[in-house]
């Protein structure tokens, strides 16, 4: 398991005790390292489709320094940055990727498919085990698992339905 997901385990339940989830963990640097915790409000919750403000990272801060400084998951020295996603956000479960079909994605995968590591199109679809994405050259489907790194692509039609939710 990585350090990211353990970390992902072990900051969760204190994140949706808050009404978050988590987006994604990734930690950074060796010397000095950074840990980014990506969070946004919960689907299901009351803040569901609403942007995530500074005082909501402010909190979620604070609740996790405090969990992060006793269980000190990490070998020396790190800074804590909590965000949201943006925008042109990561795109890191499958749910991203169903709430996102109809938009413009860039994906990368771990080992070619098809002959390649790189696609960029529109999501048309996904579960839990494959992503379906129409490019300029076809359809394909990727497996999620072989994902190693999908974000949405700023366009018109997502700045104008990023707009319309605040």
């Amino acid at each position: 398991m990585t350090i990211e997901a353990r970390i992902k385990d072990l900051i969760t339940p204190t994140i949706e005790a808050l009404g978050f989830e988590v987006v994604r963990v990734r930690v950074s640097g060796t010397k000095n390292g950074r840990l980014q915790v990506m969070v946004e409000p919960n689907t299901d919750g009351p803040r569901a489709g609403q942007p995530m403000i500074v005082d909501d990272c402010a909190e979620i801060s604070r609740a996790l320094s405090a969990l992060l400084d006793v269980e000190d998951p990490i070998d020396g020295p790190y800074e804590l940055e909590v965000s949201s996603p943006g925008i042109d956000r990561p795109l890191t479960r499958p749910k991203d990727f169903v709430r996102f079909a109809g938009h413009e994605a860039r994906v990368e995968l771990n080992a070619p498919h098809d002959g390649r590591k790189r696609f960029q199109g529109t999501i048309l679809d996904a579960d839990e085990a494959n992503v379906r994405i129409q490019c300029d050259e076809g359809e394909f489907e990727l497996p999620f698992n072989g994902i190693h790194r999908a974000k949405l692509l700023m366009t018109d039609k997502l700045l104008a339905e990023a707009e319309n939710m605040q």
